[in-house]
């Protein structure tokens, strides 16, 4: 008879502190609209993308294009450059020097 293979379980990934840019930008995009007390839907309708996708995007289960970043920049009254550095310092804070590719 042939030989007998055990399965191994796979290796647990890596725990990770240092959130993803995605999740960076989510948290901002959340925090500067609760921060206006305002709805998601309000957001979403000035920026021109859906409610839903706007909650993924505020998760980090989603990446947003520059296009869509800079629409919901305008939609906060904000800056693209104030949106995103405000992000940067959400990863700054994990520790080491952060670079974003133009």
């Amino acid at each position: 008879m042939g030989d007998v293979l055990r399965f191994q379980r796979p290796a647990e990934r890596p725990i990770r502190d240092e959130p993803l840019w995605r999740e960076a930008v989510g948290e901002q995009l959340r925090e500067e609209r609760a921060g206006r007390g305002e709805r998601l839907t309000d957001v979403a309708g000035r920026a021109g993308v859906s409610t839903q996708y706007l909650s993924e995007l505020g998760r980090g289960l989603k990446e947003p294009s520059s296009e869509v970043l800079a629409a919901l920049a305008g939609a906060l009254r904000l800056s693209v450059a104030d949106l995103t550095s405000r992000a940067v310092e959400r990863l700054a804070a994990f520790g080491g020097p952060v670079c974003l590719a133009a």
